[in-house]
Formats: C-alpha cells, structure tokens, sequence
C-alpha cells in the first residue's frame, strides 16, 4: 500500500475512534466520580443507536437526522439518570463486586428490552443528509461523514475540558473524584452530583452510538462488543483521566487501521496476516501497557501506602454434622440417576451443575480467600477444553489421559498468565486478566488449523464405557467432587492461611516471612487447574467446544455464581452456581425474554441479599441477636 492509501486508512481509524472515545469518556467520568464499574455503560451506546434510528424513522431522514443526534443523547442521559437514582443510589456503599453484579443484571434487562422494542434483526440507518459524497485526499476518496467524525471527538474533548475546568460543576466534579468524603464534608450534595454525572456520561455513550447509525447496523450484540472495548481504552488511558481516553482511543484507532493496511506480508518466505490482528491488538496494547504503566499513559500513581482491603472473618472448618450431611448427599446424587427415568433431564442438568459448580469454586478460590479480582478466568476453563480436545484428537491420547493432562496444560497457562498477574491488583489484575483472555479468545476464533476457528471442534464424544449419560453423570459427580475437596483442604493448609493473610495485610504478610506474590501465582495456577479440569468435562458432556467458552460473558458468568452465593463464604460458590444455572436453564425455555427476566431477579437478589444468597443468611442469627440485645426487657 502507498503511502495515500496509508493516510486514507489511518484517517479511518480515526473515525472509528470517535464514537469509541465518547463512549470511554463517559465510562471514565463515571468511575472517576462514583467509583463504579459500570458493565452496562456499552447497553447505553447500544440503545443510542437503537433510539437515533427510531428518531429518524420519526423526524425523517433529513433535518430529522441531525436533530435525532441531540435529542438521543438526551433521552439516553435521562434513562442513566433514572437508572442511578433508582438502583445505582442504594448500592454506592457496597463492594465493587457487587456493583459489576448489578449493572451485569441491567445489561441482561437492557438487551431484551430492545430486543421487544426493535426486534432481533439488525437495522440500517440512512446514510448522513449533506455528507453522503466524499472529499479527495492525496487522489484516493474519503467519506465525507467520516472527515466529520475525525472532528467530533475533538470537540467533545475540548468541550468536557471547559465543563471540568471553568464551571462551578466541573469544581465539584474534580473534587469528587480527588476526595468524595472531604467533599461531602464540604457540604456538596453528592447525590445531585452523581446523577448529573451519570447522565452526561450515559449521554455521552447514547451519541458515540447514534453517530455510527450511518456506518453500522443497530443489533443487539453492540452492548457487550463496546463495552469491552471502552474498558480497554479507559485502562490505556488511566482510570479517571478523560485526556488519557482520547489518546488511548486514537492509539487503539492508528494501530488497527495500520494492521489493516498492511494485511498480508511475508518475512523470508513467511507470510503473517496483520488484518487478523484487529481482534486482539487492542488487548495487546493494555496488557503491555498494564504490565509496564499499571496506572495508565495518563492516569496517577497509586500512593505506596495505599490501604488493603478490609480484613475478613476467617473461614470455619465444617464439622462433624456438616461432613455427615456431605457424604449422604453425595450418596443420593450419585444414586439419583439410577433410581428411574422418571426424569431424564436431571443426569443433563446435574452435569451442568456440577460442572458450573466446580468452575465457580475455581475462581472464589483466588477471589474471597485469595482476594485477587478477575475478569478473564474462563481462559482457563478454556484452555482445559480445548486442551482435552487437542490430546483427543490431535495426539490420540484415551478420555481418561485428557482428563489428566487437560487440567495440567490449563494449570501451567495460568502459572504463565499469573507470573505477569500478581504484580497488579484490584481493577487494574481484573483487566489485566481480561486482556489475556481475549487474547486467547482471538487465537482459538482464529487459528483454524488447530481450534477450528470460529466453528469450534466437534465429534468430542466419551469412550464406550461412559457412551451412558448416567455413567458420565458419575463420572463428572466424583471429579468435580475431588476438586471441591481438595481445594477446600488447600484452603485449611499452611498454604491457605499464607494466602489468606496476603488478603488481609500484604504488608503484614511480607513482614513476617510471606513471599506474597509467590503465593497468589501459586493460587492462581491452583485455581487454573481446576477450572481447566471443569473445561475439559464441558467439552466432553456437549460434545463439542467454540470460542465463546473463552469470551467475557463466560468468565461474567463465573463471578455471578460467586457473587450470588456470597464471596466470603465457602459454600457460597456452590450455591451460586446452582442457583444460576438452574435460573438460566429453567427462565430460558419458559419464555423468549429469559435475559430480562433472569436479569431482574438477580438486582432483586443484590438489593435483598447484598452478601450474597449464603454470606447473608449466615448472618440473620447474629443480626437477629444483636437486635434483641438491644430491644428493652
């Protein structure tokens, strides 16, 4: 390619970071004030686009386009303020955890209401009244509505930068996000400031998505595909810093363009492909950036002396009746197949659960004891997957081998993925670990010669001997039994309480004798291979795997388990994910709306249950205890 064709590219990179930076500076203007990790922020760029459509449908095509742009950043932003002070308002106090649960819940309820309001099939928008030709640069042509988008962005930076900067509100706004106790003690009414800042920045999203409605289809996987891809800006750029979005969207722009230009090249005989590079280079660029600069190109340092977390309630070794209860209910679920066929479905869902079961205990392994937050553990679920197929069917190894090997090869690539990990923590270890995912994600999506691509592999079917549902039923009961088991006697091990009081005090730990990052990468290579194990018995109970087991909504599944039974609980895990799946599966073939659904009952779950389901009614004696103490005689 010439270098006009280079420029012509690079010009279209551009373009698309536009609409990506509005969406990133809202994300970051949020966090930056509230704190709040807010998954839902990509649903809002998905129903801006949805809403400009249905705007222009109504106003026209003409004039009505450009009046639709205001008037759906204005709806959108009035939609986020209802959300904040309606659900958001109650949850500020709450982990951060918890809150990622919340606004996963509304992403659920937000994509099956515009799936009842639009339909499912994507919508063309009309193309942009006034720049629908196209200007000649260096004799190549170039939209004309893209030269416009090169200019919004620009624009909107200089015009966050006056708001933040030279109006009493951007004072507040900057004041907040300095010192939000100080300035509640000021007297600024942060309940006023956190719903004008939710809004701006909702609003934000809203016209990022209204002003690609000339370039995209509105669809309804736009809200998880943005949101990715806003985190990662938000990360490169620095948490909170609005500058640092711009310039980390216009680096991720450049860089994709440049791969695109390129395309194929051949080194010495070789030939690499960097278009296929589009879907990974922007995990690349954060993961390198996180390993290098945690903080961001732009954003600040964290001070050396900041506090951990606050120390929990240490974990309770089950007695002799709760080991009894175990063992006989272990008994009745292995025997529970064989007692009839009175319902065929329940060795199908019993493999699902306990499958689910084991991979959520996997990630609260390294989460509630270990304290390490992460967004990408369905890498490793993942990687035992595709790793028990590879020895299948690529090395001829027997079932019972892969089931070996399988978690062994998930193990070591979460010791590898860990080493780089541990040297990061709270939401900057979170992204780091979706970074990796998605990597690995783009590689299996792609490299079809090994995973099959995009298709997956198939034909992934147990030997003759477990060819009986029933027999495989067992089969997954007793591994995933082991596993529990043994992770909750390394929890009980010297091991543990070293990983534990890395949690609590990693100062402490230090102090007296603890290598702390050793034991978190030793944690996170446990928690690997169990999840590996869990990826190899799914890939054996469907009979085929794709890519999607290593994308993010798999690893959000895993922290909704978590989460809903309660972090700091050691059965909460388990009934987390029984109370998932079994809600996903029993919602789901009930009605065609099960995502909203499923969706509203889990924020009922956060408001009712803020410790989750076991975390919150272990605590009901003492709080019922404390209440009668304090009741008059």
């Amino acid at each position: 390619m010439n270098a006009s064709g280079l420029i012509v590219q690079l010009l279209n990179g551009l373009a698309g970071a536009s609409s990506l930076f509005l969406v990133a500076a809202g994300l970051s203007l949020i966090f930056g004030v509230t704190r709040i990790v807010n998954f839902a922020h990509g649903s809002f760029y998905m129903l801006g686009i949805f809403v400009a459509w249905s705007l222009v449908q109504w106003l026209g095509a003409g004039l009505g386009f450009w009046l639709a742009l205001p008037l759906t950043a204005l709806l959108v932003g009035l939609l986020g303020a209802a959300v904040e002070m309606v659900l958001l308002r109650r949850i500020y106090s709450a982990p951060e955890l918890l809150q990622l649960l919340a606004t996963f819940a509304l992403v659920l309820v937000f994509q099956d209401g515009a799936l009842w309001c639009w339909g499912a099939e994507d919508l063309l928008g009309p193309r942009a009244p006034g720049l629908r030709g196209s200007v000649e640069i260096l004799g190549r042509q170039f939209p004309s509505y893209d030269l416009f988008l090169v200019g919004v962005a620009p624009a909107v930076l200089a015009g966050l930068w006056l708001a933040l900067k030279r109006t009493r509100w951007g004072m507040l706004v900057r004041a907040a996000t300095q010192d939000r106790d100080m300035a509640a003690a000021l007297g600024v009414n942060q309940a006023r400031l956190f719903t004008t800042v939710f809004a701006l920045g909702t609003g934000l999203a809203g016209l990022g998505g209204a002003l690609q409605l000339p370039r995209e289809p509105a669809h309804l996987g736009l809200d998880l595909l943005t949101i990715g891809d806003a985190f990662v800006v938000v990360v490169i750029g620095g948490l909170g810093s609005i500058p640092g979005a711009y310039a980390a969207a216009l680096l991720l722009g450049l860089i994709k363009a440049l791969c695109i230009a390129l395309g194929t090249v051949d080194f010495w005989g070789w030939s690499f492909s960097f278009s296929k590079l589009t879907l990974v280079a922007e995990f690349l660029v954060m993961a390198l950036v996180l390993v290098l600069r945690p903080w961001g190109l732009m954003g600040r340092e964290p001070s050396v002396g900041t506090p951990s977390m606050q120390v929990q309630p240490p974990l309770r070794a089950a007695g002799k009746a709760q080991r009894w209860l175990t063992a006989v209910g272990f008994v009745v679920l292995l025997s529970l197949p064989w007692w009839g066929n009175s319902w065929p479905y329940a060795t199908v869902l019993g493999i699902d659960l306990f499958i689910a079961a084991l991979f959520a205990t996997s990630l609260h392994f390294i989460m509630g004891p270990g304290g390490l937050h992460s967004f990408g553990h369905a890498a490793y679920f993942g990687l035992g997957a595709y790793g028990a197929a590879w020895l299948l069917q690529g090395l001829g190894w027997p079932l019972e081998l892969t089931l070996l090997g399988a978690p062994l090869l998930a193990g070591m690539g979460a010791l590898l993925l860990g080493w780089f990990s541990v040297r990061l923590s709270g939401i900057y270890l979170a992204m780091l670990t979706l970074a990796f995912a998605q990597i690995l994600w783009a590689i299996c999506y792609q490299w079809d010669g090994v995973t099959g691509g995009s298709n997956g592999l198939m034909g992934l079917w147990p030997t003759p001997w477990l060819a009986d549902k029933r027999a495989y039923y067992s089969l997954t009961l007793v591994l995933a039994g082991l596993g529990l088991w043994l992770l909750r006697r390394a929890l009980f091990s010297p091991f543990g309480y070293a990983l534990r009081a890395a949690r609590d005090s990693s100062v402490r730990a230090e102090a007296v004798g603890i290598d702390v990052q050793r034991v978190q990468w030793l944690a996170l290579g446990l928690a690997g291979l169990f999840a590996g194990l869990a990826g190899a018995l799914f890939a054996y109970s469907k009979g085929s795997i794709s890519p999607d087991i290593l994308g993010v909504s798999h690893s959000v599944d895993a922290l909704v388990m978590v989460l809903l039974g309660g972090v700091q609980t050691l059965a909460g895990p388990l009934v987390g994910a029984v109370a998932f799946t079994w809600l996903q599966d029993s919602i789901a073939r009930s009605t065609e709306y099960w995502r909203a659904l499923l969706g509203g009952v889990m924020l009922l779950l956060v408001l009712l249950f803020p410790q989750g389901l076991v975390g919150t009614l272990s605590a009901l004696p003492q709080s019922l205890a404390r209440r009668l103490r304090r009741s008059p005689a």
